[in-house]
């Protein structure tokens, strides 16, 4: 005997109910409220280089022009309140960009094989 399989019958799916409708307030019009946000500014940070007995004024000078865009005189004052001081800020900054500012002067200090040290420090 020889027998045909036939599908079993699926019942069609229930209907959905509709989408729920917002009440009608005569016009047709929702109400959305905005909240005020306030939003800080970022922390910023100060690079400050420090002063060593090794390190060429020279070389800090070119540095401070080179990394952190300052003019000649700038760079000047600078490397000899770094001098005079035993520290100096070359920039203020957001948290990443001093990081890299830092990281950049470390980096030319070692290639050129001085000790010149750079941190970044909280703005208070």
């Amino acid at each position: 005997m020889i027998s045909m399989a036939t599908k079993p019958v699926v019942p069609p799916p229930p209907n959905l109910p509709a989408k729920p409708q917002p009440p009608e307030d005569g016009g047709g019009a929702l109400v959305v409220e905005r909240i005020a946000q306030r939003v800080e500014p970022p922390k910023m940070y100060q690079v400050v280089m420090l002063n060593d007995d090794f390190t060429p004024m020279e070389f800090v000078i070119e540095v401070l022009q080179h990394f952190f865009g300052k003019s000649r005189e700038a760079a000047t004052q600078i490397m000899l309140k770094i001098h005079l001081d035993g520290k100096g800020v070359c920039g203020v900054y957001s948290h990443e960009i001093a990081e890299t500012k830092v990281a950049q002067v470390m980096d030319a200090a070692n290639g050129a094989g001085h000790p010149l040290q750079a941190v970044s420090e909280p703005v208070e």
